[in-house]
């Protein structure tokens, strides 16, 4: 058999994609398994991944004349939909260009993770899952055993700091890193600064706000050589970024900073035993903020940091429950029941609404795509409507108002085929209406689609009705 996989994104989505390759080689022994991404990343990263045949966009001749099994494409950009619907393939999942050029997705995760687009507040799958959930039997995720990170002797304890994010929002300023890194060195540690070629101004900075505390390697070390130097630190202070990514993979402890834009349940540190620290406020994990300054970011205190990563450097991160750091939240990376990614609170406080949201949907599209039987989101529900009762009442009240417009859809008195459809619903429904939007449109609003939506809007109703 032969698999095709496209993976034409950024470094960070390339290791993220890392677990699906190694499913596939557990589901389909023998396989051969081919990777189509860029060279930049998968050069000197394939050493560090499971044994896959990669090959670069240029050499695409080398894929269209083959036949495969299975063509999976984890990739947006055009090209990569048009050449999965060239190639002869016994199955597609992702986006795919069609005859006409036509663009389909196929499969459920895939359709549900196109859905989360401006749409992903309330989602509680990661990345790494949902690149698998369509190909992947659950039980053989169910069954993964994932090593935990590396734990050094105590003395002389060494902290990368990487500065760096694909946007300013997504990482602290100077100051803040200034601030950290003498915090860290007051506490003993000593504080290595990292980044990319992009980052050696910035790392100049830090080093004058931190008073030469810190030894500086922004622009020095290329990905191969920023690998093998993880391994010597006791823990990686990092934003959302690709290296958080490879130091995840390959042993080293992270405590990833997570503000900005971007939402850890997708694309936090994946493998158990890595910590996520987030602000508590209630707009996080937005899609795109609105607010100037933004609250998650300010809610980071140098201070506090440091003492959560000495903690972590001396493998005494359980000592953290409970702990001041104000203003903040800690969560540890873990798995669920069903081996897919979890963030498990640390810090003891009382969830936001947003979280208790998150497990009822996540438990909800679970249920809808055969992760499992209703009792699942029914028990989410009941934890949710004892929590929020007023959010839970006006949930009860709006989903009517759903159904009628599927009612409607059927018999072709309206047209939905613009934005207003799922953006006209409260945020906490969206995360169905955004996947009902584009699962008509992926199925050209046809009067089939219709009514698999009318059936998934009354199994939510009769999951939230339950006494």
């Amino acid at each position: 058999m032969r698999i095709l996989v496209f993976q034409m994104q950024r470094m960070g989505d390339l290791i993220l994609s890392f677990p699906l390759f190694l499913w596939l080689a557990r589901t389909c022994p023998g396989a051969a398994i081919r990777v189509v991404g860029e060279p930049m990343f998968f050069g000197p990263l394939a050493a560090l991944g499971p044994a896959v045949d990669y090959v670069g966009w240029e050499d695409g001749g080398r894929v269209a004349d083959r036949e495969y099994g299975l063509v999976i494409n984890l990739s947006h950009r055009p090209e990569a939909a048009r050449l999965a619907g060239q190639v002869s393939a016994g199955r597609r999942v992702g986006l795919v260009m069609e005859e006409g050029g036509v663009l389909r997705m196929h499969g459920e995760w895939q359709l549900y993770r196109a859905s989360l687009v401006r749409n992903n507040r309330h989602n509680r799958y990661h990345w790494a899952d949902l690149n698998a959930l369509d190909v992947i039997p659950p039980a053989m995720i169910a069954a993964t055993a994932w090593d935990a990170p590396r734990q050094l002797a105590r003395d002389g304890g060494r902290i990368g700091v990487f500065l760096g994010a694909s946007q300013p929002e997504k990482r602290p300023d100077a100051a803040f890193w200034g601030a950290l890194a003498r915090e860290l060195a007051r506490r003993g540690l000593k504080p290595v600064l990292l980044g990319g070629p992009a980052e050696r101004e910035l790392g100049r900075e830090v080093m004058r706000l931190c008073g030469g505390t810190a030894l500086e390697y922004c622009g020095r070390l290329g990905l191969a050589e920023l690998a093998k130097v993880l391994q010597t630190f006791h823990l990686l202070i990092t934003p959302d970024t690709g290296p958080m990514h490879l130091a995840a993979w390959t042993g080293c402890r992270v405590l990833n900073l997570s503000m900005g834009p971007v939402n850890p349940w997708e694309t936090g540190p994946y493998q158990p035993g890595h910590f996520v620290l987030r602000g508590a406020v209630s707009c996080r994990g937005c899609w795109e903020c609105s607010r100037s300054p933004m609250p998650c970011r300010a809610a980071f205190d140098p201070a506090r940091v440091a003492y959560a990563a000495w903690r972590m450097a001396r493998g005494e991160g359980d000592r953290l429950a409970g702990a001041g750091l104000l203003g903040m939240d800690l969560f540890r990376v873990g798995r669920d029941d069903r081996g897919l990614y979890r963030l498990e609170s640390v810090s003891g406080r009382p969830p936001l609404a947003e979280e208790a949201l998150g497990r009822f949907w996540s438990e909800m599209f679970g249920c809808l795509f055969g992760l499992g039987d209703g009792s699942r989101p029914r028990a989410a529900w009941q934890e949710l409507a004892v929590a929020l009762p007023r959010l839970a009442g006006a949930f009860c009240r709006t989903l009517p108002r759903l159904g009628v417009f599927m009612r409607e859809g059927i018999s072709g008195k309206e047209d939905f085929s613009g934005e207003s459809f799922w953006t006209g619903f409260p945020p906490y429904l969206r995360p169905l209406t955004g996947f009902l939007h584009i699962s008509l449109q992926n199925g050209d609003f046809s009067r089939e689609v219709w009514k698999q939506c009318l059936e998934q809007v009354s199994r939510v109703a009769e999951v939230t009705s339950a006494p």
